[in-house]
């Protein structure tokens, strides 16, 4: 990213603070691999560079994954689990009671946020804290401008929505290295694990962009 460009959504959130007292909510959605978690994590450090320890927090939905028992208790936990990442084996209504959570604890008290443990393939509660006086909260993930299964409910929690647009093939490409690296496969296993669904969890998350009050632009060709 261009630091122009960075610089730009620093201001862009310094300005949603500018407007109230209160406590900021931004989405950041984008497809599988292109770069939503390194870009949030990027920001927080940068923010707090500037304006404060605390100041803001950035986190991931991931713990709101449903749990591996909860996958055997689908109809056909086969499929469940093979297609675990598209919308339904999260939960959003969970994710939207934290956010709504978040909101009301402001200036009163922390609250806590779940991770996901990969090697153990389960959300972990209280993997994070987020303080009391922390002003700003970005939270990334897939499915955060979807409308279905949902999820909804939970786009109508954000103050502002970005999305992170990347070309689907530099985004299938990064997984590919990455899943490699963590799995330990050859190409083919996990080229074909994308096509089977990381690609199709992709195609879902690009219908939404249109729902994202700001768009991020990373096509090189632009």
């Amino acid at each position: 990213m261009e630091p122009t460009q960075f610089d730009s959504l620093i201001g862009r959130l310094q300005s949603l603070l500018d407007r109230t007292s209160g406590r900021i909510v931004v989405a950041l959605a984008g497809i599988p691999g292109s770069g939503k978690t390194t870009l949030a994590r990027t920001i927080e450090e940068q923010f707090n560079l500037r304006f404060g320890s605390e100041t803001m927090v950035a986190l991931g939905m991931d713990g709101f994954h449903l749990s591996r028992k909860e996958l055997l208790e689908f109809p056909n936990p086969t499929e469940a689990f093979a297609r675990r990442g598209a919308p339904w084996t999260f939960s959003p209504e969970r994710l939207r009671q934290r956010i709504s959570q978040i909101r009301s604890s402001y200036g009163i008290e922390g609250v806590s946020w779940p991770g996901f443990e990969h090697d153990v393939g389960d959300p972990v509660e209280d993997a994070r804290v987020i303080s009391p006086v922390t002003r700003l909260v970005l939270i990334e993930g897939l499915y955060l401008l979807y409308d279905k299964d949902g999820w909804g409910e939970v786009r109508d929690q954000f103050d502002e929505t970005w999305f992170l647009d990347v070309p689907l093939n530099m985004a299938m490409s990064r997984l590919l290295d990455r899943h490699m690296r963590a799995w330990q496969l050859s190409r083919e296993e996990v080229a074909l694990r994308i096509q089977s669904n990381d690609l199709l969890n992709a195609n879902i998350v690009v219908e939404s962009k249109c729902r994202a009050d700001f768009l991020i632009n990373q096509h090189p060709e632009c």
